[in-house]
């Protein structure tokens, strides 16, 4: 039986869509915990009550100091006390991290934990790393995250030997920043499995297994990809009931689009990795569906069936050829 601990509190649809994924997600390998307000019906799932919610506002770091009694900062000390195997919150990232980075610490020789996003492109999944959890970053961060990645995408993804492109603004080896060309030199003279760079028109199209970069960059190119499936899949719903000759024509590919959408949709996985501590955490859109969070509670069982924080940890023992120390 997996524990998960699940943060009710920091969802912007509010607890109740947080506990009705929880139950969605409950079953004879999963155990969710709900952590949040002693008022909350959880529906019989194990309830551990706090008195404090920390908002999508507040500084994480006051956040944190001043909230140890919140629903989140007490769902990840669950994780660190060895209460619960994971924890799975869709509240303020920021202080996810920095309770993450006190009460869990970093996995020994990580510099940075980086946020791993599925991205659900037409030639199957792919990963993305840093999504947000660092908007400033040095080179070999980067090889660390790509490193990263590769066990996200070997253990959770199932693919035997990933490989790994760098975000940029053109595939060409000189284009990009000073930090992409540091990077493109450290990945590849790596161990790694690097193809170059790529462009963010491919991420959709299947650009790499892993996809690295920092995360300022990361986050808003994940964004625009959900912004763009979102629209496209409104647009095309729109059209389709638009006209009774649309109407009926929806009726014969109503099978294809479902498909679609259930390919393309970002709830499919429900949340992301924060790689590089010591303990299992997995941040969910604040925005989440009970489904959205019900799959990231299965995301977290699977991060812990497959020990992705022991084998990150022992992949980044092993010595990296292009690290700079």
């Amino acid at each position: 039986m997996i524990r998960v601990a699940v943060d009710a509190m920091g969802s912007d649809r509010g607890a109740p869509a947080v506990i009705e994924g929880a139950q969605q997600a409950a079953s004879g390998a999963i155990e969710p915990v709900v952590f949040g307000s002693a008022e909350l019906d959880t529906g019989g799932l194990e309830h551990v009550a706090t008195t404090q919610v920390v908002g999508m506002d507040e500084k994480p770091a006051d956040a944190f100091r001043a909230k140890a009694d919140s629903s989140l900062v007490r769902a990840v000390k669950a994780v660190a006390d060895g209460e619960a195997d994971a924890v799975v919150s869709p509240g303020n990232t920021g202080a996810i991290l920095a309770a993450g980075l006190v009460l869990l610490r970093r996995v020994d020789g990580v510099r940075r934990p980086a946020i791993a996003v599925p991205i659900p492109a037409r030639k199957g999944p792919s990963v993305l790393i840093d999504a947000g959890a660092n908007s400033d970053c040095r080179a070999e961060h980067l090889l660390q995250f790509a490193t990263m990645g590769v066990v996200f995408a070997k253990e959770i993804l199932g693919i035997a030997r990933p490989n790994v492109r760098l975000l940029s603004i053109g595939e060409e080896p000189e284009k990009g920043n000073r930090l992409v060309l540091e990077a493109h030199e450290l990945l590849a003279a790596s161990e790694l499995d690097f193809r170059g760079n790529t462009e963010g028109r491919d991420l959709l199209e299947g650009a790499a297994d892993v996809v690295v970069t920092d995360g300022f960059t990361g986050n808003v190119a994940l964004k625009a990809v959900e912004g763009t499936i979102r629209t496209l899949l409104e647009a095309l719903r729109t059209e389709i009931t638009a006209t009774t000759a649309g109407t009926l024509g929806g009726l014969l590919i109503r099978p294809a689009s479902r498909r679609l959408r259930a390919r393309l949709d970002p709830d499919t996985y429900g949340g992301a990795y924060l790689l590089g501590l010591r303990g299992l955490v997995v941040i969910a859109h604040g925005n989440s569906s009970p489904t959205a969070i019900a799959n990231a509670i299965r995301l977290a069982a699977r991060g812990v069936e497959h020990d992705v924080v022991g084998r990150v940890s022992a992949r980044l023992a092993q010595p990296q050829r292009a690290e700079i120390v």
